[in-house]
């Protein structure tokens, strides 16, 4: 995966990030990738890739969770 920078990073998460709040949880993940056409991802699904990559447990990312996942 090609590297990207902190800004692109955070335009990707206000992206997915619907209401604007400053986390994404699983239904906005759900969304953003029915946007993006992969209507195959359920919700429980989302709720496992966000359990994946959630660092503290809460259920849903932070920016910083997003972006420690993107740097891996």
């Amino acid at each position: 995966m090609a590297h990207i920078d902190i800004e692109e990073a955070r335009k990707q998460f206000e992206r997915i990030d619907g209401d604007g709040d400053g986390f994404i949880t699983a239904a906005e993940f759900k969304s953003a990738l029915a946007q993006g056409g992969d209507w195959n991802v359920t919700e429980s699904v989302a709720e496992a890739i966000i359990k994946s990559r959630d660092l503290n447990g809460d259920k849903v990312l932070s920016f910083d969770e997003f972006w420690s996942f993107l740097n891996k």
